[in-house]
């Protein structure tokens, strides 16, 4: 009897063990599952954060009210600027600043777009509206590019990276100009 129960404490030592083990198995891959999902929780509050800044930014654009007294160029200036801080002012508790996102004070401008850092402001004439100074008919198209943080190394190895190490996520939006 006495070796029945030596046998039973040694068989019940040798399962804790393997249970050990076991469990060591288990929890790496759900380790990796469980910052996967936070990761992509962040990103994905960051996509939809960004989308819904654009399009209060191109809502901004698209009402703005024409001022008469100041030039084609002042008013397309004044829109723009407009744009950007409805765009800021809508990115809640996003990073507003270098590296993350970058406007500053002076727009530069190609043809009929404008760009500020990572903002882009893009005016399209459709066919059959003629070119006018208010602009109204065409269409802006505010684009923003945010370059968000990741967290998790192994993460960040499988998903596309910007030179700074970081993911750009990008929301564009058209309206047409009231």
């Amino acid at each position: 009897m006495v070796r029945r129960t030596r046998r039973s404490r040694l068989s019940a030592r040798r399962e804790s063990g393997q249970s050990l083990v076991e469990f060591a198995l288990v929890l790496t891959p759900m380790m990796l599952i469980l910052l996967g999902i936070i990761q992509f929780g962040f990103i994905f509050n960051t996509y939809v954060t960004l989308t819904n800044a654009t399009r209060e930014a191109a809502r901004s654009g698209s009402i703005y009210v024409y001022d008469r007294t100041l030039t084609k160029a002042q008013n397309d200036a004044a829109r723009n600027s407009r744009i950007r801080t409805s765009l800021t002012a809508s990115m809640n508790l996003l990073t507003k600043t270098a590296p993350n996102f970058t406007t500053g004070s002076t727009w530069t401008q190609t043809g009929q777009s404008f760009a500020n850092g990572d903002l882009t402001v893009a005016y399209v004439i459709p066919s059959g509206v003629t070119d006018s100074e208010p602009r109204t008919g065409q269409q802006v198209t505010v684009s923003a590019v945010y370059h968000q943080d990741l967290l998790i190394p192994i993460i960040s190895a499988l998903l596309p990276r910007d030179t700074g190490g970081r993911l750009a996520l990008t929301g564009q939006v058209t309206m047409v100009i009231n």
